[in-house]
């Protein structure tokens, strides 16, 4: 599905979920020397504005980073995430937002490398522009799902796929589980973290991809989820979770502290939920 485009949903609840999860893992691999690789299957332009069009159209990062931002010196854990955010913003106004190549570039060290991957024809244009430059990155104009199996065993054997896919389509979920699978069993030492939508109408086949992962013999496997609203009949994405494959130590402790406290913010009528639970405990 190539009509999705991130810019109109850049820095909304499920971004503030999905990239302070991803800043928790990268701490974790930084916090030994050797180096590691990061890998993104649906990259997305990499940088957006939230004063361009598509993203006023919506509005969506108002109740996301627009909420949080002036409250993450709060959030100590999440400084990494935050120091990102302030060097796009040095005059204090938010006015951009990093995706997760660009996070990841602001965190990856001189050793470590990242591999980026876009599909839609446009946003690989201004991914090339806004992450081109810097000599740790590579980038494909490909489907992170095809392409990522394809690319692995990786050199290195630390590293975080992060895989994030619009679910605009519902073979996306059967795309998503077969290539967590397939780039695992060449990769099993590498971290995965899945991106998942709670919808209403398709809340069951986020459970049908949780299930399905559960059964895998990964050596575990972690959930959180972040709701701001109660659960709607009609269309609508209240909530989102990330699903860690190979959860590095003390993540589940980290985001068990945290997800209850951006709860409070990001949904400050009460109406929020939160769970950080193992579907497949460590061994």
């Amino acid at each position: 599905m190539l009509s999705y485009r991130h810019s109109f949903h850049a820095g909304n609840h499920a971004d503030v979920l999905k990239h302070a999860t991803q800043a928790l893992i990268l701490e974790k691999l930084k916090a030994k020397d050797k180096p590691f690789v990061y890998v993104d299957s649906h990259s997305g332009a990499g940088l957006y504005r939230l004063d361009s069009e598509e993203a006023r159209k919506t509005a969506e990062y108002e109740t996301g980073i627009g909420r949080l931002f002036a409250a993450l010196s709060d959030y100590p854990e999440l400084s990494s995430y935050d120091a990102v955010i302030r060097q796009l913003n040095p005059k204090g106004a938010l006015q951009y937002y990093p995706g997760s190549p660009a996070i990841a570039g602001a965190m990856l060290r001189e050793q470590d490398k990242l591999v980026l991957m876009e599909l839609h024809n446009r946003e690989i244009d201004v991914l090339r522009k806004n992450m081109g430059r810097d000599r740790r990155v590579t980038i494909y104009h490909r489907d992170g799902f095809e392409r990522l199996s394809a690319i692995l065993p990786l050199p290195v054997r630390r590293g975080l796929v992060l895989i994030d896919p619009s679910y605009e389509i519902k073979e996306d979920y059967q795309h998503t589980l077969n290539a967590v699978v397939s780039a695992w069993k060449k990769w099993p030492v590498g971290i995965f973290a899945i991106w998942y939508p709670i919808l209403s109408r398709q809340r069951d086949r986020s459970r049908w991809l949780l299930q399905q992962l559960s059964r895998m013999p990964f050596a575990n496997l972690l959930v959180a989820e972040l709701a701001v609203s109660e659960q709607a009949e009609d269309y609508g994405m209240h909530g989102s979770g990330m699903v860690i494959v190979n959860a590095p130590w003390q993540l589940d402790e980290q985001l068990s502290a945290l997800l209850p406290r951006l709860k409070d913010c990001l949904a400050p009528n009460g109406q929020g939920q939160c769970r950080v639970e193992w579907l497949i405990e460590p061994k």
